[in-house]
């Protein structure tokens, strides 16, 4: 079974478990997930299936979308709900408030990572000092927030929702806690959902459940082919001489194809025989040649 099933993926569940609950519903033991998912978090999880597990190192770094919803005059060790609260206030901000700060966190920014998280320090996780009650230095990272909005807020409450778009190692919680630093009051994250993630949306998704109900047998109708995970690179279309080629580890001359649009050293391209998908293929400048990448 070679493809990728969007599951919608339910709180409380690690994105491991959600490869284990795929892994055993449909007997595939190639089975692999595309990013992490906060336990805490729900929403879209591709799940890789068969050869699809050999892109990886291949998958586009797209934006991810989420709608993320925050508490104001709350603090705790984790920055979302789930961890051991430190701190309360009262708090009293307006709705105005919010939009003011928004503009500061959109774009190229910096943010550092939090104490809980799986980021590296000296060959030790993050969050394993942080389960010590160590706190160390972190170096703040480049993200880019491409979207960021209030999607409502109550103010009698002290609670809301925001919809963001962000490239891939964004914190969302640090977001929310930045926030607050910057209305000089405290804030957290109270839920997150993810609503796209490397080009596909919720509304693609299926619930664990389902998987788990329709099984081996049920499942195909659901069943992405490999290629939808390179839909943003340009397809070549080839001969039957050169598909023997190409299907053999063979390169291709740049000359001899169409649809070469851009010639840059390390271009990759979709390749296809017919309606066959065949594999990438690179860009190799100096040879002038399209070389064999990878067939999945």
């Amino acid at each position: 079974m070679n493809g990728i099933l969007i599951v919608d993926k339910p709180t409380d569940f690690t994105s491991f478990d959600v490869v284990a609950v795929v892994r055993k519903s449909l007997h595939e033991k190639k089975t692999g997930h595309t990013g992490t998912l906060d336990p805490m978090a729900t929403g879209v999880l591709p799940i890789l299936l068969g050869t699809a597990t050999k892109t990886v190192n291949y998958l586009p770094d797209t934006d991810k979308e989420y709608i993320c919803s925050f508490q104001f005059g709350l603090a705790t060790d984790t920055l979302d709900i789930t961890g051991k609260v430190l701190d309360q206030c009262p708090s009293d901000i307006q709705k105005s408030d919010i939009e003011s700060i928004l503009p500061n966190f959109r774009g190229d920014i910096l943010q550092k990572p939090p104490m809980y998280s799986a980021v590296s320090k000296n060959g030790i996780r993050l969050y394993e000092l942080a389960r010590k009650g160590i706190e160390v230095e972190r170096e703040a990272r480049p993200v880019t927030i491409s979207k960021l909005e209030l999607l409502d807020f109550d103010e009698s409450t002290q609670s809301g929702q925001l919809q963001i778009s962000c490239s891939k190692g964004t914190y969302i919680r640090v977001i929310c806690d930045d926030m607050g630093r910057a209305l000089h009051t405290l804030c957290t994250m109270t839920a997150l959902r993810r609503t796209k993630a490397c080009g596909f949306d919720e509304s693609q998704a299926i619930l664990l459940q389902k998987v788990r109900e329709l099984g081996e047998d049920g499942i195909m109708p659901y069943i992405k082919p490999v290629e939808s995970l390179f839909t943003h690179l340009t397809d070549i279309h080839i001969t039957d001489k050169q598909a023997f080629r190409f299907s053999n580890g063979g390169s291709l001359s740049l000359s001899r194809l169409n649809g070469i649009s851009d010639k840059t050293n390390g271009t990759l391209y979709r390749i296809y025989h017919g309606d066959i998908f065949l594999g990438l293929g690179s860009v190799n400048a100096q040879t002038g040649e399209l070389e064999f990448e990878k067939k999945f």
